[in-house]
């Protein structure tokens, strides 16, 4: 019987086991359909215990009217997020649970109220109920949905940041004009890092980072915070 001489490649994979991180036939990603990539990354996300996330909403004609938001979240009822608008000031909050602690810079107070602010506390949070919070007023949740819809194709491979990654495209028949592009990581777990979103005039990114790290999430100091139950309504 002769002997079929084995690869060094084939060896290396024996003996460290690589076959668990595509030693065994070929670059996974590219065999998968771009629906499977998204589905994968989709559970992916699913599953984590914690994840940071940055937007970036900018309108194609109106570089001043970009908003930016930065959330660390538990996924569930535990996040801190700071969200900025250009030109009319920033909104920090820090949500646990029932309840929102919230602080506005003097530029955000001035814009809301109408009129200058001549004594802004810069270290006074007020408290109140999460549920007071309403849709468009810079208050964020701390959960987020991570799902795909419309007609996927997929893209080419690239790199989102150090990681390679690959892109896939979406397009929905509800939304003509807009588009969207996910970026899955390739390497190690397929992440979902990237989001990108052209349409309505707008460019919306979300970044994804900071998968399951630890997350400390904790009211200010007591000293520091102003309780809405305190003041007369």
């Amino acid at each position: 019987m002769r002997t079929i001489p084995m690869t060094t490649t084939a060896l290396v994979c024996l003996l460290t086991a690589a076959a668990l991180t595509g030693c065994g036939g070929g670059d996974g990603a590219a065999e998968k359909s771009a629906a499977d990539l998204l589905d994968e990354a989709n559970d992916t996300m699913r599953a984590l215990r914690s994840v940071t996330v940055d937007m970036s909403n900018t309108p194609a004609n109106d570089r001043n009217g970009t908003v930016t938001m930065r959330l660390k979240t538990d996924l569930k009822n535990r996040c801190t997020a700071k969200t900025t608008w250009a030109e009319n000031g920033s909104l920090e909050q820090i949500r646990i649970g029932e309840t929102d602690y919230v602080r506005p810079d003097k530029t955000y107070l001035e814009n809301w109220s109408g009129r200058q602010v001549a004594d802004v506390r810069p270290k006074q949070w007020a408290k109140v109920p999460a549920a007071d919070a309403q849709p468009g007023d810079g208050l964020a949740a701390c959960t987020w949905t991570f799902e795909s819809f419309g007609k996927a194709k997929k893209g080419a491979a690239t790199h989102v940041g150090d990681l390679d990654a690959i892109a896939v495209h979406v397009t929905d028949k509800a939304d003509n004009e807009g588009t969207y592009t996910f970026y899955v990581a390739t390497e190690g777990k397929p992440y979902l890092l990237r989001t990108v979103y052209k349409g309505g005039g707008n460019v919306t990114t979300t970044s994804f980072s900071g998968f399951d790290e630890p997350l400390e999430v904790r009211p200010p100091a007591a000293g520091q915070v102003l309780d809405k139950a305190d003041v007369g309504q």
